[in-house]
């Protein structure tokens, strides 16, 4: 789940260069069909612009061609893949804590999951790359492989490490299928629609929030959850070739009207390979996943070391990842020959706050958000279906509030009044955990904090997105939002880094210090199994234990997921309050 220019009054986003007035996206009222739209024009560079990349002119000249049908048919297709991924993902979530428990390793779900959210962010940079340079059926080809690789390895893995492998090869294919198709959406749409389009991407959770907590406890109860990976090693791949399919035969009918003309290189394979690892800027790459990952990766591990933040092993890691993180703009500035990002998208506000505002939303969520199932539970002794429905409250609250959201946005044009009211409900809703996610608290108390943090999670998504596309081109949508992904990405893995270091340095603390004397010596073993914590009555001395060192550590996680929202205050006061309705980017059949 998944967490945007000055002030100008009237200001519009002009295109990279000059384009005729009927080139530009369609008008509410204008219902010329794409055959009349492409040979109303002199030529076909009023439909495709010759100077951008080859996918991106893929992209303008597969949009000249939808008809109303088949724009739908492609519409009810992204619908499914995102059903179809949103239970996925509803089922192996719910099931994750009992993976790392079967590995005797239930604190390490953030370590597992901190260098996955890393690679998967930055790796959205090459992505779009990619789908800019060969088109986005590839891309989204790609990323589809990718994710079902990772459901292969999760439902055969042995140990902790190859789940952990099989994270990273997940969660780069699942993320980047998501984004994928998003730049599709943005394709195809007008700024002012859009965000009615994304919302639309997020209503299948608001059916998935029920089944998939259900189908997780039916997966753990009547099979093993190894099943629940590798049923949608099938499902997923086979939702999806359908899409991929028309996508394809789009840009070769593209292709065979003349619309796209195939590019000539004249480079060898020799020069190919050195010419795409300075596109892709694969060092550049390298460089910052090693740093972020370097940097933040000992927050989680750091108390498994016999000498814990003074291991020597540990303060290197933080040393060289700073430097790593320290280098990398110097690298991007004077040594690489192609930066992931136009530099003037860099130095744009709207740009830089939507990306901060992503950041600090997703390290809030994580460091609430990591260990709710298991809190639930273990303290509210909630099977797994019911601890799935109450984490859930987020997601089905945030979907069904994006459309009201997106509705509001295309009334007002406008974004930024939005994100700024949302910010008060958000500290609000995390404010009240840290007195409410107490064992002492009635559960319906949790609920309502999942409530204003929904709506407010909602809103801010929504509009974080319509910002930082409202200030690109269409050239460059594909670009910003990776950036967005980036930072994303990055606050995942702070939160996440946040939260297991919390975790881990209070509840095996805490479980020492709360367990009879008699039970002291399991409390390594109880701290690393929910299984196990699990298997102790409600009411016993040894649950009671485990319940009080839970609420410790769930008030402290709570404190540091409500100071750092405040922050958002500046993020979003950066954004320029853009009108999208004055906002021209893309051309032929759009909705």
């Amino acid at each position: 789940m998944t967490f945007t220019k000055p002030w100008v009054k009237g200001h519009t986003q002009e295109s990279p260069r000059p384009q005729p007035a009927s080139s530009y996206e369609s008008s509410d009222h204008d219902e010329k069909a794409p055959h009349d739209l492409r040979t109303s024009s002199s030529s076909n560079e009023e439909v495709v612009n010759k100077e951008v990349q080859e996918g991106v002119q893929k992209a303008e000249a597969v949009t000249a061609l939808w008809t109303t049908g088949s724009l739908v048919i492609a519409y009810l297709l992204i619908f499914l893949v995102f059903f179809v991924n949103s239970l996925q993902q509803q089922i192996t979530q719910n099931l994750t804590p009992y993976v790392t428990s079967s590995f005797s390793k239930h604190a390490l779900i953030p370590i597992t999951q901190v260098v996955s959210s890393l690679i998967s962010g930055v790796t959205k940079l090459p992505l779009a790359k990619l789908i800019d340079v060969w088109g986005r059926p590839q891309g989204f080809a790609v990323t589809v492989g990718l994710t079902t690789m990772g459901l292969v390895m999760m439902a055969g893995c042995n140990n902790v490490q190859t789940y952990a492998a099989a994270q990273v090869f997940y969660w780069v294919g699942f993320n980047g299928m998501s984004y994928v198709l998003d730049v599709f959406m943005a394709d195809t749409s007008s700024i002012r629609n859009r965000a009615l389009v994304f919302a639309f991407s997020t209503c299948p959770y608001i059916a998935t929030t029920f089944a998939g907590p259900s189908a997780a406890q039916r997966f753990y109860q009547h099979s093993t959850w190894r099943w629940a990976f590798g049923a949608f090693t099938i499902i997923t791949p086979a939702i999806c070739l359908p899409l991929i399919v028309l996508f394809g035969m789009k840009q070769r009918q593209a292709k065979k009207e003349g619309l796209v003309q195939p590019r000539n290189s004249g480079r060898t394979w020799t020069q190919s390979l050195i010419f795409y690892y300075h596109e892709f800027d694969l060092l550049g790459l390298l460089i910052l996943v090693a740093g972020f990952t370097l940097f933040l990766l000992p927050f989680g591990i750091a108390s498994y070391q016999s000498s814990k933040w003074s291991t020597p092993s540990i303060i290197t890691m933080i040393i060289l990842g700073g430097c790593l993180l320290l280098s990398f703009p110097f690298y991007e500035k004077y040594i690489s020959r192609q930066s992931f990002v136009p530099f003037s998208l860099l130095t744009d506000r709207t740009v830089i706050g939507a990306c901060l505002t992503a950041a600090t939303l997703f390290v809030s969520f994580y460091c609430w958000d990591q260990y709710f199932t298991s809190y639930l539970q273990v303290v509210h002794n909630l099977s797994i279906s019911n601890a799935g429905y109450v984490a859930n409250i987020y997601s089905i609250g945030s979907a069904f509030w994006s459309v009201v959201v997106a509705v509001l946005i295309r009334l007002t044009n406008r974004f930024k009044w939005l994100g700024l009211s949302a910010i008060p409900l958000m500290l609000l809703g995390v404010g009240l955990l840290i007195h409410f996610r107490d064992p002492a608290s009635p559960i319906c108390y949790v609920i309502m904090c999942q409530i204003f943090i929904a709506f407010a999670g909602g809103t801010l998504v929504i509009t974080q997105e319509i910002a930082i596309m409202a200030a690109a081109s269409h050239k460059d949508v594909a670009v910003v939002l990776a950036l967005l992904s980036v930072f994303t990405g990055v606050g995942q893995a702070v939160g996440l880094s946040i939260s297991g270091a919390i975790w881990t340095n209070t509840l095996l603390k805490y479980l020492e210090l709360y367990l009879p004397e008699g039970s002291k010596a399991q409390a390594a073993t109880i701290y690393a199994s929910l299984t196990t914590q699990l298997e102790y009555a409600v009411g016993s001395p040894e649950r009671d234990a485990i319940v009080r060192a839970y609420g410790v550590a769930q008030r402290r996680l709570c404190i540091a997921a409500t100071v750092v929202p405040i922050l958002a205050f500046v993020w979003v006061g950066m954004w320029r309050d853009i009108n999208v309705k004055n906002v021209k980017q893309v051309k032929g059949r759009v909705l």
